[in-house]
């Protein structure tokens, strides 16, 4: 098979590797660039454990071929952090208390990141339609609602210089 280049930015750097073009996002991201935060639950789209943001939405990273991500942002659960502080999302998740196991909450965080670029003030229907493609098996989403609002009010009150 024939490799492809693909040139894309990758948590705020760009990149340029050459690659099988059967190789999944997630493979890439896994195994190339070693960045272990994403997770493979089950290989299909229905788990919701590999989600990443592609352009600031949230995409299932285990069903995008690497050729898609050309010239395209991508960013995971690592590319949240800034200067070595979480995310205001992830003090959230963690103030709530809404990770048990912690296999599902870098794809819950980032499909939450995902709604909350577009939406700072989404009502619990809204989040649970968002966070309706990731799976948890420990928690009962109860406490992952609530850090989602926390961090929407403590966007609202101007906290973290008003960044999801």
């Amino acid at each position: 098979m024939e490799k492809v280049t693909v040139n894309f930015t990758l948590n705020g750097e760009r990149q340029s590797i050459t690659v099988n073009p059967n190789l999944t996002l997630l493979e890439v991201i896994r195994d190339i660039f070693e960045l272990t935060g994403t997770k493979e639950g089950c290989g299909h789209g229905e788990c919701g454990a590999c989600t990443v943001l592609l352009n600031g939405k949230a995409v299932n990273s285990c069903l995008v071929l690497i050729s898609q991500v050309e010239g395209k942002e991508v960013t995971t659960i690592e590319g949240l952090s800034k200067d070595g502080s979480v995310d205001p999302l992830q003090a959230s998740f963690i103030e709530a208390g809404a990770i048990q196991c912690g296999y599902c909450t870098p794809g819950m965080i980032m499909s939450a990141k995902s709604l909350l670029l577009e939406n700072s003030n989404p009502s619990v229907e809204e989040i649970k339609t968002a966070i309706s493609g990731n799976l948890c098996r420990c928690t009962g989403y109860a406490k992952i609602i609530k850090a989602i609002q926390l961090a929407a009010r403590n966007v609202k009150a101007g906290e973290a210089g008003g960044e999801v």
